[in-house]
């Protein structure tokens, strides 16, 4: 009787809820593998999950009086984590078919995210051949049972759900040693929990998810700080957001695509938190694209407004461009003040006290950003994402990296890219994680500073940018830095051997595309690999197809939660288009991988930026490496122009006047490279040319190869 009231006294306080096919639990041999929130979660499960399961508990636990007494209306096996016993007792029960349910992280956390994951429980598995059934535990974490005081605000009673997930099997690996084996298990369990954590995201819009937390963090905690150093709270932010979005209701129309061309700062966020409300679908226009390309964006996404700010197009110098831009009408933040009418500050006030009424009806499927690819290799198209991809990205992020609302991250890139937006605008705004917007990555004197100043523990770049941020800062200037992640482009050795001597800090290289939300793969503390942009994000499958001419991996393609909805084209303007793939839901990169025995992705290059001579697959990156090898110091490009003996010719385009083939041939013959990666012509430059995202501009580069005459003896 006893427990039946505990039962009901605790789904009453935490107002339990269970989700999932319960079924999952019938098995000849069952192991319940659970994320580990609060001292009570074996109680919560064993009272509510509609299985007879033995829970194993430490030892420690078991024995403090208050637990033990709870423990007695649960089936428990007290176990001591160093007892080399511990693993045969949990075997036993295993086989003798009785459910077992464990924690394999062994602690509970104190992160609020995924902690280590001992081998344990997945070693376990795979030696009795047990289906292994995950349940997520979720909300305990921040009552007072939980280890979270000091990072997330705590409650009395939160409520709490539990997900019971589809059945796995681990298989024991096919490896040499013991160790390995059971080294390679801990792994795949690992993988099953990440996988766990981002099946059971909540489905919902943008606005929502702001909501959300704010409703966690409360409207005082601060979010959101830029160059005027005021600090924005989710209640300013929600004030800001409400207000722009009584103006853009009056001069934009429902699910109609707006135009964004504002800086990194406050606004901006708040600017899409309102377009996303009223259910219009911001574009974020890269402002440095200049004419041509920000006519080609408008042409594609039918843009007939944009939202942009007098103060910035002044800075930014940008009026002579946007008078070329015809067919649009620009609205100004300066003028919204102006146009907000006292029936609409009342709107504002009433919304601000419950802000859920103020959102449109609309779908997490439903489209909700626009992002633009970065046109070097062609004419700049629409990514078109919805709440759900976008916000499938950041659970993703969240699942592999322990950011916390003590964080503070430093983001210098600009918003219309995907990396900075997910990272910088989305990321934070979920998880309560504070962040400082910097409007230009190329203050590489002044970004140092601001981080040291700022407190700041979490930076996101570029390999230039954090190469240029290293020459120019002082050595206790990122004392305070926990996470540094480089993305966009391949990060230089020379970059992180100069952070690692000069800060001790690991650069944690990653991989993404716009057209996932941006971020594909990365390098966690947990599961790190140099030379690799680290291992695929949860959620995401990949296939390999087989390149002609390549002989190790493949072009990669990808489905998951966070692929885009499809592209928006110059040639057909307003017409989302899917990629094309083999498959509905699966997307080809263009990317040529390789994945190593863990997991760990290395990228050998784009499809497109291979060059085929005498009948042989070359990387321009390749040739890119060989350069740089050979001109230290310098900045290199490579392309290819028509040859009507090979196919096809290299061009080398260098900043370096010293550049010789001999210097290249013996850098080739150093790194093992074949003499087909060798260019025969070198064309000495000013400089490389890019496009505003730092990226280099290979469409003028192909231009500039095949105005290129051929050398003596091609």
């Amino acid at each position: 009787m006893f427990k039946t009231i505990l039962h009901l006294l605790l789904k009453f306080l935490f107002r339990v809820e269970l989700h999932g096919d319960t079924s999952a639990f019938v098995n000849r041999r069952t192991l319940v593998v659970a994320n580990h929130e609060s001292f009570i979660d074996g109680l919560l499960l064993g009272l509510n999950m509609p299985v007879d399961a033995v829970y194993v508990v430490h030892k420690q636990i078991a024995d403090r009086p208050l637990f033990g007494f709870l423990l007695r209306f649960v089936r428990h096996l007290p176990v001591e984590s160093t007892s080399p016993l511990a693993m045969k007792q949990i075997v036993k029960l295993v086989e003798t078919g009785q459910p077992v349910v464990i924690f394999p992280e062994g602690r509970i956390t104190r992160t609020g995210s995924l902690m280590k994951v001992y081998d344990g429980a997945a070693f376990v598995a795979a030696r009795t051949g047990a289906t292994v059934v995950p349940v997520r535990i979720d909300g305990a974490a921040r009552s007072y049972f939980g280890r979270l005081g000091g990072v997330y605000p705590r409650k009395f009673f939160p409520k709490v759900t539990i997900s019971v997930q589809p059945r796995r099997m681990i298989e024991m690996p096919d490896l040499p040693s013991a160790k390995e084996r059971r080294r390679r298990c801990g792994e795949l369990m690992r993988r099953i929990l990440l996988d766990m954590l981002v099946a059971t995201r909540p489905e919902r819009t943008i606005y929502d998810a702001f909501l959300d937390g704010m409703a966690t963090f409360g409207r005082d905690h601060e979010l959101i700080e830029d160059v005027r150093l005021r600090e924005e709270s989710y209640g300013s932010v929600l004030r800001m957001a409400l207000g722009m979005r009584q103006v853009i209701r009056k001069i934009t129309a429902c699910d109609e695509i707006v135009g964004v061309l504002t800086p990194s700062a406050a606004a901006t966020p708040a600017l899409i938190l309102a377009l996303s409300a009223s259910r219009r679908i911001p574009a974020m226009l890269n402002y440095t694209a200049g004419v041509d390309g920000l006519r080609a964006a408008c042409t594609a996404a039918k843009i007939r407004t944009i939202i942009t700010s007098r103060e910035f197009v002044a800075k930014a110098k940008l009026e002579a461009t946007l008078a070329r831009i015809e067919g649009v009408e620009f609205s100004y933040l300066e003028d919204f003040k102006s146009q907000i009418g006292l029936s609409d500050k009342a709107t504002v006030l009433w919304r601000s006290i419950f802000p859920r009424g103020a959102a449109e009806r609309q779908a997490p499927g439903d489209p909700a950003i626009v992002l633009f690819t970065s046109g070097s290799e062609g004419k700049p198209k629409g990514v078109v994402h919805t709440h759900s991809s976008v916000l499938s990205n950041v659970a993703q992020i969240r699942a592999v990296a322990d950011f916390t609302p003590l964080d503070k991250f430093m983001m210098a890139l600009p918003l219309f890219h995907s990396f900075g937006l997910t990272c910088g605008v989305l990321l934070p705004l979920v998880s309560g994680c504070k962040v400082f917007l910097y409007p230009n990555p190329l203050h590489y004197r002044v970004i140092p500073e601001v981080v040291y100043d700022r407190d700041c523990t979490v930076l996101f770049g570029t390999s230039t940018f954090l190469g240029n941020y290293a020459k120019y800062a002082h050595p206790y200037d990122f004392g305070r830095l926990r996470y540094v992640v480089a993305g966009a482009e391949k990060l230089n050795d020379a970059v992180r051997q100069t952070w690692m001597d000069k800060f001790g800090i690991r650069i944690l290289e990653g991989y993404g595309i716009t057209e996932c939300a941006p971020v594909v793969a990365v390098n966690v503390p947990m599961a790190c690999r140099i030379g690799s942009v680290g291992q695929m994000l949860p959620g995401i499958e990949h296939r390999l197809e087989p390149v002609p001419g390549i002989a190790n991996g493949g072009a990669l393609h990808v489905k998951g939660p966070n692929v885009m909805r499809g592209y928006l084209l110059f040639d057909k303007p307003g017409v989302i288009q899917t990629p094309e793939s083999h498959e509905p839901g699966w997307y080809a990169t263009g990317d040529v991988v390789e994945f190593d025995a863990d997991g760990f992705l290395h990228i050998r290059g784009r499809i497109k930026r291979f060059a085929k001579i005498a009948g042989e697959m070359v990387s321009l990156e390749v040739v890119e490496g060989l350069a740089k090898a050979a001109g230290q110091g310098f900045a290199h490009a490579a392309s290819t122009r028509p040859d009507a003996s090979k196919g096809e010719a290299l061009v080398l385009f260098t900043t370096s006047p010293h550049l010789r083939r001999e210097h290249l041939l013996a850098a080739a013959k150093a790194a093992g490279a074949s003499e087909l990666a060798v260019p025969r012509t070198i064309r000495v430059v000013k400089e490389i040319p890019l496009l505003g995202t730092g990226k280099t501009d290979y469409v003028t580069l192909k231009r500039m190869a095949e105005e290129t005459p051929p050398e003596p003896g091609e």
